[in-house]
C-alpha cells in the first residue's frame, strides 16, 4: 500500500506519491473534467486564476465495483460536489483551488523524475476535528490509490471499502 497522509500540523495535509509520466499526461488527469473524473471527480476546471472549479463525486462509480457508502456517507452515496476558485495554475506543475466553502485551498505540485512524476499535494485550512481530518486523509489516500491503478491500466478498486479501511487507520494515527 501506498505511504500515509502526513500532517503537518493540525490544519494541514501532504500526500506524496510518484506516478508513471509522462508529466503533461498527469497533468490531464488533474485539468481535464473527463481524466479527473476516473479518479476524483468530474466537472468543469476554468484553467485560469480565478477560474471556476466544480468536482462532482460519484466515489461508488469509480470502480466496475460498485459497493455502497458506509452509512455515515449515505447522504453523499450517488453525488457530492464540491466549488471553488483557482488561485494558482501553472502548466503543467502547479494547479492549486479553494477547496469548498470552509475546507481550505488545495495544492497540486508536479515535478519530473526521469519517466516518473512526483506529486505533491497539500490541502491547507482544514477543520481540525478529528472525523473531517479521518475522512479527507482517507479519502485523498483512496482516490490517489485509484489514480495510481488508473495510471498503470489497471482495474480501479471499489471506492467505499478502502476508504473505509483507511478512515479506521487514520482515526488511530490521529488519536495518538
Amino acid at each position: 500500500m501506498e505511504p500515509d497522509v502526513q500532517f503537518t500540523d493540525a490544519t494541514t495535509l501532504t500526500v506524496e506519491r510518484t506516478l508513471p509520466g509522462p508529466i503533461e499526461r498527469v497533468w490531464a488527469y488533474l485539468t481535464e473534467p473527463d481524466k479527473r473524473a476516473r479518479w476524483l471527480g468530474g466537472g468543469a476546471l476554468g484553467q485560469f486564476v480565478g477560474g471556476a472549479v466544480e468536482i462532482h463525486f460519484h466515489n461508488r462509480d469509480l470502480s466496475e465495483d460498485k459497493q455502497p457508502a458506509p452509512q455515515q456517507y449515505k447522504h453523499i452515496e450517488n453525488q457530492a460536489t464540491l466549488s471553488g476558485t483557482i488561485t494558482r495554475f501553472e502548466p503543467p506543475h502547479v494547479l492549486a483551488h479553494t477547496w469548498g466553502d470552509n475546507e481550505g485551498e488545495v495544492t497540486f505540485e508536479l515535478s519530473e523524475d526521469g519517466d516518473q512524476v512526483h506529486l505533491l499535494i497539500t490541502h491547507r485550512r482544514l477543520p481540525t476535528d478529528i472525523d473531517t481530518r479521518s475522512s479527507v486523509a482517507s479519502g485523498w489516500h483512496t482516490h490517489l490509490g485509484i489514480l495510481i491503478e488508473e495510471l498503470n491500466s489497471r482495474p480501479r478498486s471499489a471506492f467505499w471499502p478502502r476508504h473505509t479501511k483507511l478512515e479506521a487507520h487514520y482515526r488511530e494515527v490521529l488519536a495518538k
